[in-house]
């Protein structure tokens, strides 16, 4: 029971970045982007750190290489379908012109739903194994979720909603994670190593929402050498930060 009460506990805190858009919506937009695309980057990092520093070297030790390579490209295609089906998009900007109809908004709030019932699965399936690999992923999640409030929340507002609906609608969204956190400890007592299972789809999915959601957002901006390189260094940051974890271990 110690596992569901961390898992709770971390969606909780999770889910209430569903409110941190209105922070930077009301600063000045070019700054509010350039912050933006700083969090993206040290999500990045921070999701392919945690991928490769925590999630796959545990896959390792408790299934065969040929079965983590399996699960890896699972959670990759999982997510590729989920995306497909949904027209799933995370816009990471304060201003998204592509994101002006109230569909757009239904759409928006139904992939964020399911979106954060992963989460909460894949956060839960890690504090299953142990304490220390769910704060590893938790932090990996929280940093991701981040910029994709901002993003998701923008929708909310400019396609129509008053702040008030916006904050309520988007924190009832994020709430789905607790539904994940439910459901995997359910299946997780009568499904044995579930848990384990679930760890490298999690990294197949954490390469998936860096390399396919993310990194294009940081190339869809202008090309300046200086921005560029503080997105890099900011990227590094998020490896860097997984790599101490290690120390906790």
């Amino acid at each position: 029971m110690e596992s569901l009460f961390f898992s709770l506990l971390s969606v909780f805190f999770i889910s209430l970045l569903s409110i941190s858009g209105i922070f930077l919506f009301f600063l000045n937009k070019k700054i509010s982007q350039k912050i933006n695309l700083l969090l993206v980057s040290f999500a990045i990092g921070a999701l392919l750190g945690d991928t490769f520093i925590h999630l796959l070297p545990e896959s390792f030790e408790n299934l065969n290489s040929l079965t983590v390579s399996l699960l890896v490209i699972t959670g990759l295609l999982l997510f590729f379908i989920l995306e497909k089906i949904l027209r799933w998009h995370h816009c990471h900007e304060i201003s998204c012109s592509n994101h002006q109809s109230k569909h757009l908004i239904t759409l928006n709030l139904s992939g964020d739903a399911i979106h954060n019932l992963v989460d909460g699965m894949l956060i839960s399936a890690s504090f299953m194994v142990s304490p220390k690999l769910g704060i590893f992923t938790s932090i990996a999640v929280l940093l991701h979720e981040i910029p994709q409030e901002i993003g998701d929340f923008a929708v909310l507002i400019h396609g129509g909603l008053s702040l008030k609906k916006a904050v309520f609608y988007n924190f009832l969204s994020a709430c789905s994670a607790f539904l994940g956190v439910i459901l995997v400890f359910i299946l997780g007592s009568k499904i044995s190593f579930l848990s384990i299972y679930l760890i490298p789809i999690t990294a197949g999915a954490f390469i998936y929402l860096a390399a396919s959601d993310l990194i294009p957002e940081l190339h869809r901006h202008d090309q300046k050498i200086s921005n560029s390189l503080f997105q890099l260094i900011f990227i590094i940051l998020g490896v860097i930060l997984m790599s101490l974890l290690v120390f906790l271990e």
